[in-house]
């Protein structure tokens, strides 16, 4: 964990590269720092993963509305101000690179950060944190 996962209505893929926002969040995620100036979101356990919907349905159905949703899921332990720094920080990137596609199309983004405190089983197997935890 982290994970941020984007749902999106599939007209976006039209107007956008998705590849390039899970980076672009991903090096969000990655430049959050702790209350203490800390690296929020360890580099090897960082994932970013975009969906777009079989089937969807936004507002009134009149126009070709476009919809993006993403989720960070975070383990428990972390200060409300470092989950809103996180959140604030998605948003803000989100923002930036849908700002010039909004201004021909019609889209809404929300950004939510859910914490998964007591947590029944967080079984983990992954050689990338070795790749990342040098110190």
């Amino acid at each position: 964990m982290p994970h941020l996962v984007i749902l999106y209505t599939p007209n976006v893929d039209a107007l956008t590269d998705m590849a390039v926002l899970c980076r672009s969040l991903a090096d969000a995620m990655l430049a959050v720092r702790d209350d203490d100036g800390r690296q929020v979101f360890p580099t090897g356990g960082t994932r970013v993963l975009a969906y777009p919907a079989a089937h969807y349905a936004v507002a009134d159905g009149q126009r070709d509305y476009a919809f993006v949703y993403l989720n960070l899921r975070m383990g428990s332990g972390r200060s409300d101000a470092t989950k809103k720094r996180a959140g604030d920080a998605l948003l803000a990137r989100a923002t930036a690179y849908f700002d010039p596609v909004m201004m021909q199309n019609l889209i809404g983004i929300t950004v939510q950060v859910d914490e998964s405190p007591g947590q029944v089983y967080d079984g983990k197997h992954s050689n990338l944190h070795p790749l990342f935890n040098k110190n």
